[in-house]
């Protein structure tokens, strides 16, 4: 499995990049932001997910581990493919597509070429369980309703975030929301405090 793939930017096509490491150009397929950002010659280190099927092989390639741990949990969603789930990763910064899916705004979602009203509430419904699902596991607390730090700090780890980012996050929501406040709240508010750093 390829990582990451750090070296000299090749070629630039439409939809992705030729990243040359040591003689050997890898194809890495990114988002426009990806795109734009890169000059031919230049070098770039990406993150990439590599997909293996009976008929193709693929590199997606991304410029964060948060993008790419969202990237691979919009792959758990049925009728997500990779091409959609790199579109939304691609369309605006991570907190902001999972702050979103928290608050069940669908706009956000349909508002990225390619997803209808249908697709957006599959998402929310499929990744804002999964988020709860990742808070639970933490810790008992969670489930009686009420979240702690080291809560916050594993559902957004869940989500793809460094252990600072989210111990960061995690202070920063918890002065915000108070005591007794839920997971959902909690996680909400940092990742509004994630989206705006």
């Amino acid at each position: 499995m390829i990582a990451s793939v750090e070296g000299t930017v090749g070629a630039i096509a439409a939809d992705s990049l030729v990243i040359e490491v040591h003689g050997i150009g890898y194809r890495v397929m990114t988002s426009p932001a990806v795109i734009s950002s890169a000059e031919p010659g230049g070098r770039l280190k990406l993150h990439t997910y590599h997909l293996v099927r009976e008929d193709q092989q693929a590199l997606f390639g991304f410029r964060t581990t948060e993008e790419l741990g969202f990237f691979g949990l919009l792959l758990t969603v049925t009728g997500v493919g990779p091409k959609v789930a790199l579109a939304i990763v691609g369309s605006r910064p991570t907190a902001d597509l999972q702050l979103a899916i928290l608050q069940q705004d669908q706009a956000v979602l349909t508002a990225i070429p390619g997803i209808g009203r249908k697709l957006a509430e599959r998402v929310i419904f499929e990744l804002k369980e999964k988020v709860a699902a990742a808070g639970a596991i933490a810790g008992p607390s969670a489930l009686a309703g009420t979240a702690g730090e080291g809560e916050v700090v594993a559902a957004l780890q869940a989500l793809g975030y460094s252990l600072a980012e989210a111990r960061t996050a995690s202070r920063i929501a918890m002065a915000e929301t108070g005591v007794g406040s839920t997971l959902e709240d909690r996680v909400k508010a940092a990742l509004r405090s994630l989206a705006t750093s």
